[in-house]
């Protein structure tokens, strides 16, 4: 069974609820500790949404900085797949592991949503069990989501098919070319800024138009790492 950790950081909120998509994919859910220079032998990692630290300074700028970042840098640069979700994403971001940056909402609110997606790659380690094109829902909770790049950055992640999921019907926070989430060149590092982990079992997920609470499009996330992981053994 592969084992995938889940880094908890001071003021993470939503690492439990990863550590259960991630048992409910099949796999093995590993707390990780922000302070720990020590991946306990896991194959993946999540980092969670919440406020590390507070949101000091700059969304995920202190958490890039953790103990546990040394090795999740090394594994991410040595091709092991990790999510970033939320604030998660602005951790990846200030790591350098990807481009850009997480600035506040172009409203200047805080948004909290069931959130509709277009799949743009299904080529990266989380999104394998996707179609291209397909449209999903899954809960957004952002006060600084709106994704920015340079011009060529932008235009780099567009040509190359690193923009793995854009925003459809609204923009929820400005992003640029509705950008939701992102890749690393590699395709196993992936950002976003709705949370997957939210929407994976029936009874607590988005509205469908089958029946309330029923969505569990984000299953699909854990379900297309853990597959990838089984096909290496």
């Amino acid at each position: 069974m592969p084992r995938i950790g889940v880094v908890t950081f001071p003021g993470s909120l939503d690492d439990r609820d990863a550590q259960r998509a991630v048992r409910l994919a099949g796999a093995e859910p590993v707390a990780l500790w922000h302070a720990d220079h020590d991946l306990d032998g896991v194959d993946a990692i999540v980092l969670p949404g919440g406020f590390s630290y507070g949101d000091y300074l700059r969304c995920g700028a202190i958490a890039a900085h953790a103990a546990i970042m040394t090795e999740v840098i090394a594994a991410a640069n040595a091709g092991m797949p990790v999510l970033g979700i939320c604030n998660g994403f602005q951790v990846l971001v200030e790591a350098h592991l990807l481009p850009g940056g997480l600035v506040r909402n172009d409203h200047g609110s805080f948004v909290c949503r069931d959130q509709r997606l277009r799949v743009e790659s299904t080529s990266t380690a989380w999104t394998t069990g996707f179609t291209v094109g397909a449209e999903i829902t899954i809960p957004l909770k952002n006060g600084e989501g709106g994704y920015i790049a340079d011009a060529e950055t932008i235009a780099r992640l567009e040509g190359d098919g690193r923009v793995v999921f854009r925003y459809l019907e609204v923009n929820p926070n400005g992003s640029m070319n509705d950008i939701g989430g992102i890749a690393n060149e590699r395709g196993n590092v992936v950002g976003l800024m709705p949370h997957p982990e939210h929407a994976v079992e029936a009874g607590f997920g988005p509205d469908t138009a089958a029946a309330m609470r029923s969505g569990v499009d984000g299953l699909t996330f854990f379900t297309s790492a853990v597959q990838g992981l089984l096909a290496r053994v």
